[in-house]
């Protein structure tokens, strides 16, 4: 007779993305206004030297800089590394090269890609040149990449700018995304397919008896194994909570709406959850709650009250 072998450990695909909304600075506004318009400036540093991209403070002193030069879209690669799979998103579809590129007439780097058919075809101190964008709207995308310069000419120079332009860029909003494959361990694995029997399982620190819901594999206070699985609930009391008042984009929840700190009956910390099934100024701390599972449902769709009283204050501050 053999043992059973133990569930599989989930793994799934997952992806944070959020925009990233920021205002510019004269500098800044300057640089990308700059780019739209097929022009790379720069900074000139408390010492005298030219930053591409430019700052708005002196690294070296923390002087505000506003001296801006144009410098030209040639240079010279210090560095280089080669990407043979891009990734959504990147610059180019097709392999390249990621290279610093000091400008001609800046004395630090540009971080970009290359256009370069493979690897023997890229060395450091090649020359390279801007490639722009078709369509450009005041973003570091505006240079589409650089490309290697044949030119052998003299090396250019900064030349002072005022950095004015017509409809300046104000401010931008960059997308940021990160992909990778999450596994939530043993103890989460064991918690979500419970989950999906309409089941909340934690477990237990046999050390100082605290019931993790979720399980974390391990108790963060007494750092031993968790091994003793607990059920919990399914009804629990709303410990804190508060009202959302700003709709989230792609979630079908009209606002206002609470969101709660709710300890299951057993656990030994509160988990989040959203309310329903009351209006959203009649929540209060002590409120008895219980699941609400969709069809289909691998976890509660939200709590809503169960008629019971309200619990008693010092049963559960210290899961506040």
């Amino acid at each position: 007779m053999t043992a059973a072998s133990p569930p599989e450990v989930l793994r799934a695909p997952l992806v944070v993305e959020f925009p990233f909304t920021r205002s510019l600075g004269p500098v800044q506004s300057a640089f990308l206004t700059g780019l739209r318009e097929r022009v790379v400036l720069g900074v000139r540093t408390s010492g005298g030297g030219v930053m591409v991209p430019p700052v708005e403070y002196d690294p070296v002193t923390a002087e505000e800089l506003r001296e801006l030069v144009e410098v030209a879209p040639t240079g010279t690669v210090t560095t280089w590394a080669w990407n043979g799979e891009p990734r959504p998103q990147q610059p180019l579809a097709t392999p390249f090269a990621w290279v610093l590129v000091r400008l001609d007439g800046a004395d630090t780097a540009l971080l970009h890609a290359l256009d370069a058919p493979g690897p023997d075809a890229v060395r450091t101190g090649m020359r390279v040149r801007v490639r722009w964008a078709a369509e450009r709207t005041g973003a570091i995308t505006d240079i589409a990449c650089f490309e290697p310069d044949a030119e052998t000419g003299p090396e250019g120079t900064a030349a002072p700018h005022d950095g004015a332009f017509a409809d300046p860029v104000t401010g931008i909003v960059a997308a940021a995304r990160l992909d990778y494959t999450y596994s939530p361990g043993r103890a989460q694995t064991a918690y979500i397919n419970a989950l999906s029997e309409r089941r909340t399982v934690g477990e237990r620190c046999p050390s100082c008896h605290k019931v993790y819901v979720p399980p974390r594999g391990a108790c963060p206070t007494c750092g031993v194994a968790t091994t003793d699985r607990v059920e919990v609930g399914p009804a629990g009391t709303v410990t804190t909570f508060c009202i959302v008042n700003i709709k989230a984009k792609n979630l079908d929840i009209e606002v206002p709406y609470v969101y709660a700190h709710i300890a299951l009956d057993g656990a030994g910390l509160a988990l989040h959850g959203r309310i329903g099934g009351i209006p959203y100024d009649q929540v209060r701390m002590g409120l008895r709650v219980e699941p609400v599972w969709t069809d289909g449902g691998r976890y509660p769709d939200h709590y809503r009250p169960t008629g019971e009283p309200d619990a008693d204050y010092d049963a559960y501050k210290e899961l506040i």
